[in-house]
């Protein structure tokens, strides 16, 4: 899988005033090119997190959040993640209860 560089040209001054926010200034022109391709529904989050170098999904979660974005789930992921949360809901009650009776 091969790479492409991209070289951006800014005026000195304009990069000083970026500079001063951002320090790593290729860093955030990447992020920025990729935020913008993710909302756009050009990249997916699989794609976004390969283009950051974002190991996980709750990572990239954390990134997009941080940015105002929020991951697209389709109907069947979110009803997965309700069936997860019910059934962590419904462990954690009988492990509330097991305690409440062993304490008395």
């Amino acid at each position: 899988m091969g790479v492409t560089n991209i070289t951006l040209q800014l005026p000195e001054d304009i990069a000083q005033r970026l500079g001063a926010r951002w320090k790593d200034l290729s860093r955030a022109a990447l992020e920025s090119l990729g935020l913008e391709a993710y909302r756009s529904e050009l990249l997916t989050a699989y794609e976004l997190r390969r283009l950051l170098g974002i190991e996980s999904r709750f990572e990239l979660d954390g990134f997009l959040k941080e940015h105002g974005v929020y991951l697209e789930y389709t109907p069947e992921e979110l009803e997965r993640e309700a069936e997860s949360s019910r059934r962590l809901h419904e462990l954690r009650q009988k492990e509330l209860l097991a305690e409440k009776r062993r304490t008395g």
